[in-house]
C-alpha cells in the first residue's frame, strides 16, 4: 500500500520516528539502525515502509533502506518471527553484520538479539541463508565481502570448519578464504584443512 514516505522528522525516540508528510504526523516503528541514521529534527528524510495488519492492531514500520526492509520482510517469513521480533533482530547488529551472520549461520551473533533464543536462530539461519539475494548482498557487504559470503554457504562442511577455525584464531573472512582455497583440493580433511592453511599462511 505504501511503498515510502518523504518528510520532514518532527520526533525520534527510542523505537518510533514521527514523519510530518504534507502537515500529517506519520508515526513509524523503526529499528535502532534507522533511528541513528535518521537526521535532526526538521530535516528531510524518505523512510521506506511495510504496513503490517493484524488482529490486535495496525502499524507502520519505517527502514531507512530498501535492504533493510527486504531483510524485515525475510524475518517475518520465518517461523514464529512477527514484525516486532523482526526490528529487535534489526536493531541488534548492523545490517552488513546480521546479513553475514545470517550467510555463515553464525547461531551464536543471531542469539545476541532480544528475545532471540539458540533455536529461534538456527531457523533464521536455515531458511533465510539463500533467500539474500545477489544484488542484495553486494549492496549490503560490497562486492568482496558478497563474494565471499555467498561462496561460503555452498562449501563443504570440511571447508566452513576450517574457515571458522582460522576466523576463530584471529583471521579476518577475506584471509581465511583466500588461505584455503589455495589448499582446498589437497584434503578432504578439516583438521588436516587448516594446518595447510596456517602453513601456507607463514
Amino acid at each position: 500500500m505504501f511503498s515510502y514516505l518523504e518528510g520532514r522528522v518532527a520526533e525520534k525516540d527510542l523505537n518510533t520516528l514521527v514523519l510530518d508528510v504534507a502537515g500529517i504526523g506519520w508515526q513509524l516503528t523503526c529499528s535502532m539502525n534507522t533511528l541513528q541514521q535518521a537526521p535532526e529534527t526538521g530535516a528531510v528524510m524518505k523512510v521506506f515502509t511495510v504496513l503490517s495488519v493484524r488482529e490486535d492492531g495496525v502499524e507502520l514500520y519505517g527502514f531507512a533502506s530498501r535492504e533493510e526492509r527486504s531483510m524485515f520482510r525475510q524475518l517475518t517469513q520465518v517461523s514464529g518471527i512477527g514484525p516486532k521480533s523482526a526490528v529487535s533482530i534489526l536493531s541488534s547488529m548492523p545490517l552488513r553484520d546480521l546479513t553475514k551472520a545470517i550467510m555463515d549461520g553464525d547461531v551464536t551473533a543471531l542469539s545476541r538479539a532480544q528475545g532471540v533464543g539458540k533455536k529461534t536462530a538456527q531457523r533464521i539461519a536455515l531458511e533465510l541463508k539463500g533467500k539474500v539475494s545477489d544484488d542484495e548482498l553486494k549492496a549490503i557487504l560490497g562486492e568482496e565481502a558478497a563474494a565471499v559470503s555467498a561462496s561460503a554457504a555452498v562449501q563443504p562442511d570440511y571447508v566452513n570448519d576450517a574457515l571458522a577455525a582460522l576466523q576463530q584464531l584471529g583471521y579476518t573472512a577475506q584471509e581465511a578464504n583466500r588461505a584455503v582455497a589455495s589448499v582446498r583440493n589437497q584434503t578432504g580433511d578439516a583438521t588436516e584443512l587448516l594446518r595447510l592453511a596456517l602453513r601456507n599462511m607463514g
